[in-house]
């Protein structure tokens, strides 16, 4: 339907908990105009009731960028609703010039080879290399998990990777810095993601590292359902820690 002269029509994505709730994966929205992110917001929660139940922890996107209320949305935005990732904030703003030339930030179905994903960063300038493996475990909270599967947006998913990487050019003595996450379905003990990263010193790389992996679980949007033999449920984290 053509938007009329006070209106704009743009398009919705629902993501993990969300789209359940919704009962929709996409919806074309028409909104008056002017609008911002607050109206749009409270349109979606007026059409799908279903989505008040995430109260204020549910989040918004405009064009593959966090939202703030006031951000302005123009006719044919793409719109995004999603639960938290993880613990949900939103990822500060960088310049992307700031990542490094050989790095890294990308999602795959298929198996990870977490080697060869190591090796891509080895360089002579540098005198470490850590690498984190995470990888589906059986266990959680006494419950036995059959499977996982892991949900992307995935366009905004490797912007905010790309974010990621320039924070940590800016926090750490690092020299490149790689991030792989798979989607799909996992089986117990696949690998879901490696982050690696080199730099002259173990240190720097360690720090690096772990940073790497808090944040992406609380900026990236990506999402993870666990499938148990009594039931299934969208993992939800913890809030974000300080920095």
């Amino acid at each position: 339907m053509a938007a009329h002269e006070n209106t704009i029509s743009v398009r919705v994505l629902f993501f993990g908990a969300a789209r359940d709730a919704a009962g929709q994966a996409e919806v074309d929205l028409q909104l008056s105009s002017p609008s911002h992110a607050a109206m749009a917001f409270e349109a979606l929660l007026d059409s799908y009731p279903e989505l008040r139940r995430f109260g204020s922890s549910l989040l918004f996107a405009v064009n593959q960028e966090y939202a703030q209320p006031g951000r302005e949305i123009a006719d044919g935005d793409e719109l995004a609703v999603f639960p938290p990732v993880s613990g949900g904030a939103l990822a500060e703003k960088t310049d992307a010039e700031s990542i490094g030339a050989d790095d890294f930030f990308e999602l795959t179905t298929g198996p990870i080879d977490v080697g060869a994903i190591a090796r891509r960063i080895v360089r002579p300038e540098c005198g470490a290399t850590v690498t984190l493996d995470g990888y589906a475990r059986e266990w959680t909270r006494g419950r036995r998990t059959l499977y996982l599967f892991y949900e992307a947006y995935a366009p905004m998913a490797l912007s905010e990777m790309r974010r990621l990487g320039c924070r940590a050019h800016e926090k750490f003595e690092i020299a490149h810095l790689g991030i792989v996450h798979r989607t799909g379905r996992l089986e117990i003990g696949e690998t879901s993601v490696v982050i690696a990263v080199s730099a002259p010193h173990r240190g720097a790389a360690f720090a690096a590292c772990e940073w790497a992996i808090r944040e992406l679980k609380h900026t990236v949007p990506i999402w993870k359902k666990e499938f148990f033999a009594d039931g299934e449920v969208w993992v939800t984290g913890e809030p974000h820690p300080e920095n």
